[in-house]
């Protein structure tokens, strides 16, 4: 059985404005259907395996109550789907920060952004294997 809850802690949130910059300086982008998704590999403050944080843009959604009204769907889709990110990212032993960033102007209903977060968590998993392969693969050059 996992240990893992479906909670969503205060160490699991990037709350870091130093990692953050980090990350959109020198991070890895990735586009979904919904979402653009900024992350990297790192050492991060916390003992857990990933560190998320949610943004919908104030220029495509002009009222606060639907910006949160967005990023409450993509935080819930994000706690109750995140059992297979972290499986793999603790298996892999490496840790992660990613920012995830809502395109477009239409606000999505819940199916619809959880569907997307799948598929990011997905190509997170895939992406991260490449990398650990990548950084296996160089001493050896």
């Amino acid at each position: 059985m996992n240990t893992i809850r479906e909670t969503f802690n205060k160490s699991e949130r990037l709350c870091s404005r130093k990692i953050i910059g980090t990350l959109f300086e020198e991070g890895n982008i990735f586009y979904n259907s919904l979402f653009k998704v900024v992350w990297t590999v790192s050492q991060l403050p916390s003992s857990g395996p990933a560190q998320v944080a949610f943004s919908v843009s104030k220029r495509s959604f002009r009222l606060a109550v639907t910006r949160n009204l967005i990023k409450r769907r993509m935080r819930e889709a994000y706690r109750k789907n995140k059992i297979t990110l972290y499986d793999h990212l603790i298996a892999q032993n490496i840790q992660l920060a990613f920012v995830v960033i809502l395109r477009g102007k239409v606000i999505p209903d819940y199916l619809t952004t959880e569907k997307s977060i799948k598929e990011m968590i997905g190509k997170l998993i895939i992406l991260t294997s490449r990398k650990t392969e990548d950084r296996s693969r160089k001493p050896e050059e």
